[in-house]
């Protein structure tokens, strides 16, 4: 495990470093009214895991459990979703599942984001088109395309894919959703990281009492940096934040080690929905003001946890549970930890 404090927490990021990246909302309130509309849409539970807090060697470990939001099998669907429900509401239509109709939403993915697109896409009448990478599997197009998506195949990485969706973006007039932002594409994924503060707010609101480290497991970064972002609101600065990615694809750390942007490199990753190699600038500029720490975890590190929380019930995947890990490889003495449990196993 490489360790790293942050250097800039407190003041963070800004400016070129971050290609102007606004900071991320904390506007809880407005995602939860929206949410209340929706009738799938409900809560999540907090799991008190004394089994797992005394395998851990830790004093208390809370575990945001994301398994089952909205059916469709992670905090993801929170969203692009929620994305696509707010221009929905902004069309003041009068039959809401026609709201969007014409209008075609694109992105790539290796997972959780293109089902909350395909998902919410399909609510409001607009369609969705995903491009995958030949490595993901064909169960998991198979998924989207129950959702009522388009699937194209472009390229063996995540980034070939992306070039792919944002080209039809542009060729084919699409609206493009992606879970990261970078220089020039802030408003929309701005807007994702905001749905996620309804799992921040409903954590808060469960906790019997502040947690004394929490534990966010990021690929670019937007979970990470919207959660952290409202739980310093929320709790101040006493408890310690860190966040967790996988050695091979370090691109926060790294980030944060040189103080701007930067892309990464390195083999692919087991922990495959936290596999992104640069991090959204949005994520960054808040993470680097949020986070008192960043770490990574080895594949092996990522995959030990895995039988320990299926003996507690909380079967994951190695990126769901890479929080978890973390804790693992290097328990904090008395904590009370929180930690997020970000999808169903595969």
């Amino acid at each position: 495990m490489k360790s790293v404090i942050n250097p800039h927490r407190g003041s963070g990021l800004h400016g070129d470093a971050v290609f102007d990246a606004p900071a991320p909302s904390i506007a809880a309130d407005a995602v939860e009214a929206l949410l209340q509309r929706c009738p799938v849409a409900a809560p999540t539970p907090l799991i008190d895991a004394g089994g797992l807090a005394q395998a851990l060697g830790v004093a208390k470990a809370y575990i945001k459990d994301e398994r089952a939001r909205m059916g469709l099998g992670s905090f993801k669907a929170l969203g692009a979703a929620y994305v696509i429900a707010h221009q929905a509401a902004a069309t003041a239509a009068s039959d809401m599942s026609t709201a969007l109709s014409g209008r075609t939403y694109v992105t790539a993915s290796a997972g959780n984001h293109g089902m909350s697109v395909a998902a919410g896409a399909r609510v409001f009448g607009a369609d969705a088109v995903v491009y995958l990478a030949d490595t993901v599997p064909e169960s998991f197009a198979q998924r989207l395309r129950d959702k009522g998506a388009e699937v194209r195949r472009e390229g063996s990485d995540y980034a070939t894919s992306m070039d792919g969706a944002e080209r039809a973006a542009r060729d084919e007039g699409f609206t493009l959703l992606s879970d990261s932002s970078w220089h020039g594409y802030m408003d929309l994924p701005w807007r994702l990281m905001e749905g996620y503060l309804a799992m921040a707010a409903e954590t808060v609101r469960q906790m019997p009492e502040p947690p004394t480290h929490i534990y966010l497991q990021a690929g670019v970064g937007g979970l990470a940096g919207a959660a952290a972002a409202f739980f310093r609101e929320a709790w101040g600065d006493a408890p310690q934040i860190i966040v967790v990615e996988p050695e091979n694809a370090p691109a926060l750390i790294e980030s944060i080690q040189v103080g701007r942007v930067v892309d990464t490199a390195g083999a692919d990753s087991h922990m495959g929905r936290l596999d992104c190699k640069t991090p959204s600038a949005i994520a960054l500029r808040g993470l680097s003001r949020d986070a008192d720490q960043f770490v990574t975890i080895s594949e092996a590190e990522g995959e030990a946890v895995l039988p320990l929380l299926a003996r507690e019930g909380l079967d994951t995947s190695s990126s769901g549970g890479a929080g978890v890990a973390a804790v693992l490889a290097a328990p904090p003495e008395d904590a009370r930890i929180l930690c997020i449990l970000s999808e169903a196993p595969a």
